[in-house]
């Protein structure tokens, strides 16, 4: 199956379900960039509480065009995010594993938010081992044809995923599983088990 979906930071398991399951990824590069979406925010699980990493970004207006936006990166928000990463993961059985790669991927300047995340989509997609071929629009389509499915704004909750019923695993901190965390959470807790775990995952989205 090919789908056609919009590029997230750090996208949780219900995206990464989606491209598990997938033939072909169309990534959605002319859509304008929307405030408060996942495009340029996850949410990862602390000891205290699911805690929320948002990307910084100059004049996103409604409107502007998403490959056009750009990252401010006058509060070094990398550095920031990397440090929250290592006190929710560090920890975690697999972190050691990942964490040279994703730091490395994260922390490398880049201009705009779209080339941030297709950077972090390309790494992960790797460690996962996920092998769905991955290719960016070259042009904006209100509608796609009967091959591809359109999962643009599709994905947009976290702690209740309309669309995917996901297998539990252990993770870090507490007792109650916390669904649908950003793709960090499982990588770092199930390491190579992770992709089965995705396949495992039931999907509204694309199982018809």
């Amino acid at each position: 199956m090919q789908v056609l979906i919009d590029l997230h930071y750090f996208p949780n398991l219900e995206y990464f379900t989606v491209i598990a399951k997938a033939d072909k990824v169309y990534i959605e590069k002319f859509e304008n960039f929307q405030k408060q979406s996942f495009r340029n925010r996850c949410f990862i699980k602390t000891a205290q509480k699911v805690d929320r990493l948002t990307v910084p970004v100059e004049g996103a207006n409604k409107g502007r065009p998403l490959r056009k936006v750009k990252i401010d990166h006058k509060d070094n928000f990398a550095i920031k995010h990397w440090r929250s990463i290592v006190t929710a993961y560090g920890r975690s059985p697999y972190f050691e594993y990942y964490e040279e790669e994703i730091k490395n991927v994260l922390t490398k300047k880049v201009d705009t938010l779209f080339e941030l995340n297709m950077n972090l989509l390309a790494s992960i997609t790797k460690l996962l081992g996920i092998k769905t071929e991955i290719e960016i629009t070259k042009t904006f389509e209100k509608e796609t044809s009967d091959e591809i499915l359109d999962l643009r704004n599709k994905i947009t909750k976290t702690d209740s995923p309309t669309f995917t019923k996901q297998q539990a695993y252990i993770q870090v901190f507490g007792e109650q599983f916390d669904q649908n965390l950003s793709i960090l959470d499982l990588l770092f807790c199930e390491g190579p088990n992770a992709l089965h775990i995705l396949k495992s995952n039931s999907s509204k989205l694309i199982e018809r």
